[in-house]
């Protein structure tokens, strides 16, 4: 069974760790001066997910009029197991389990910038994590 029961649980969490990133007081600039948008498409559950990196930064569920940059396409599960700190995205590239299109290492080089985000993620999926 899915981790995530609907779209409003992965917005809440997922997308809950975008919009604290905006906000992060080192990485946060980081993420805003990147410049691209991020289109991302889970599914189990299917979500459209797109992050505007620019200033101010947002998280948008559902399309938006503007071209994606790079267009990511995973399970929610593997998002999950990522901001959990537990997988390595750019192996899951390479084994074909996350897809990518568009110009790969603009997103690889944020990647580190993700790490101080994982006890946030984790700290909020706590509760979740306690009710399974």
């Amino acid at each position: 069974m899915a981790y995530f029961a609907d779209a409003n649980e992965v917005d809440k969490y997922i997308g809950g760790v975008f919009r604290a990133a905006a906000e992060h007081p080192e990485n946060g600039p980081k993420f805003k001066s990147a410049g691209i948008v991020m289109k991302v498409l889970y599914t189990d559950p299917d979500v459209e997910m797109n992050i505007v990196m620019r200033d101010p930064m947002q998280v948008v569920l559902g399309p938006i009029d503007e071209e994606a940059d790079v267009t990511l396409m995973m399970k929610a599960d593997t998002a999950d197991k990522f901001w959990r700190g537990e997988y390595n995205l750019a192996v899951g590239m390479a084994k074909g389990e996350v897809k990518a299109k568009g110009p790969v290492n603009k997103i690889l080089k944020l990647v580190p910038l993700t790490k101080p985000l994982f006890p946030m993620y984790r700290e909020a999926i706590a509760e979740k994590d306690a009710q399974g």
